[in-house]
């Protein structure tokens, strides 16, 4: 998993609540639970106008050029704005592969479905909580035509835009993770020796607990 230290980049403003993962990446390309090749799927009821299938690549769409992700001055953004509750519906993670290949590498809403959050630490992907008014705000600039850069700080859990400055809220363990590039195997490995030590210890303290069934 990348490792997520600092981040910045260009801001692009989705204004839909309850955004769930059926749209996010719908359930017609959840035949593979390979990490790849979602990216090109990401919201695809809203950013085609055409039915997609895993055989066809944008080039073969036909573009909804009023979507935003489709909108030139966007294209290349890194951070996803969005409303609250970001994320509900089904738990399936190809929603943050999706987001991930795209090339988000951070979501910034009110609130999000516990599953998604997870699912995000899970990918390398950063789902960070601001406050509801500080969501409007960076909305307010984006909607209102500017280029939104955001700056994201995790050792110093920060999200930084022009003159405002953001605090986050995030467990150490999550952070240690991100900032180590730790998914939950990496987590797993990183303990090995101590894991290697603790076996050899019970086997000690618990023999019978080894024996086998000749």
């Amino acid at each position: 998993m990348t490792p997520f230290t600092t981040h910045t980049g260009l801001a692009v403003p989705l204004d839909r609540a309850n955004v769930d993962t059926d749209q996010i990446i719908p359930k017609q390309f959840l035949k593979s639970i390979r990490r790849t090749g979602f990216g090109d799927n990401l919201f695809d009821a809203w950013r085609y106008h055409d039915e997609g299938d895993m055989g066809k690549t944008p080039n073969d769409r036909e573009i909804n050029s009023d979507f935003i992700l489709n909108v030139p001055r966007y294209q290349g953004a890194s951070v996803l704005l969005a409303r609250e509750n970001f994320g509900c519906g089904s738990s399936r993670e190809h929603a943050v592969w999706a987001l991930s290949e795209f090339g988000f590498r951070c979501v910034i809403a009110p609130s999000f479905a516990d599953i998604f959050s997870n699912n995000c630490f899970k990918n390398g992907v950063l789902p960070i909580v601001l406050a509801e008014a500080e969501v409007v705000a960076l909305f307010d600039r984006a909607l209102a035509g500017e280029d939104v850069q955001v700056a994201v700080d995790l050792a110093a859990q920060t999200v930084s835009s022009g003159d405002a400055v953001y605090g986050f809220d995030i467990t150490e363990q999550r952070k240690h993770s991100l900032l180590n590039g730790l998914d939950e195997i990496g987590a797993t490995l990183a303990q090995a020796e101590s894991i290697k030590t603790f076996e050899g210890s019970y086997k000690q303290r618990r023999p019978w607990t080894f024996l086998r069934d000749v």
